[in-house]
């Protein structure tokens, strides 16, 4: 099992967080399969699925080596379960001050979710490693996620909620730690439809924007 520091090492490292949001533990492997293939072993499992809990337990022994977490915690006993079951880091959509105190009480990496500066800093003020900004795509997307890099340059930010191989680059230069990308690079017919080529092919894509992105900026 990774440690916090080294899951928030890998985020840091790889920049982008494969976001599985499917139906079934089966659609759920082979997503996972796919991304790791490709090169990114790490995803997080949307906790809206079916017993998502039992899918992350199933990623975590079939596939060695691949940081799982869980997206989409709402509450402490889906929290739970999901650690118990062998998340290495907890993700919100939105921003709860005691679901990151439980986080860090368990020594946990937790990643709330905000959208206004307000948000944004209240919620780095309870001490987690990232503050992920979703839906950044739909209110002003790269220039108002470089916005509140400029007011906050201290915080390590992730965008997240529509980013696409057209965008990517642009929140890297404004700032951002990482991505969390979903159906851009997971496409639901491409799982359906098992074309694990299809996905590896995004992967790749979206790992070269990544880095070439972060090359121009350095």
């Amino acid at each position: 099992m990774a440690s916090k520091q080294e899951v928030r090492h890998r985020i840091e490292e790889l920049g982008i967080i494969p976001a599985i949001r499917v139906s079934s533990a089966e659609d759920a492997l082979f997503a996972a399969k796919a991304v790791f293939d490709a090169g990114i072993p790490l995803v997080e499992v949307a906790t809206t699925m079916p017993e998502a809990h039992k899918v992350i337990a199933q990623l975590v022994q079939s596939l060695p080596g691949v940081i799982v977490g869980a997206g989409g915690i709402q509450n402490f006993e889906m929290a739970g379960l999901c650690l118990n079951a062998g998340a290495m880091f907890l993700a919100s959509d939105g921003f709860d001050p005691k679901l990151v105190g439980f986080a860090i009480e368990e020594d946990v990496l937790m990643i709330p979710g905000a959208l206004t500066p307000s948000e944004v800093l209240n919620a780095w003020k309870l001490g987690p490693d990232f503050v992920k900004v979703a839906p950044c795509s739909h209110i002003g997307g790269p220039n108002y996620f470089g916005s509140l890099k400029v007011m906050f340059p201290a915080i390590a930010l992730i965008a997240a909620g529509g980013v696409t191989q057209q965008t990517a680059a642009h929140f890297v230069r404004a700032g951002a730690s990482a991505l969390g990308i979903g159906t851009e690079l997971l496409p639901r017919e491409a799982i359906a439809t098992r074309q694990a080529n299809r996905i590896g092919e995004l992967a790749r894509r979206f790992v070269a924007i990544i880095g070439s992105a972060r090359e121009q900026v350095r």
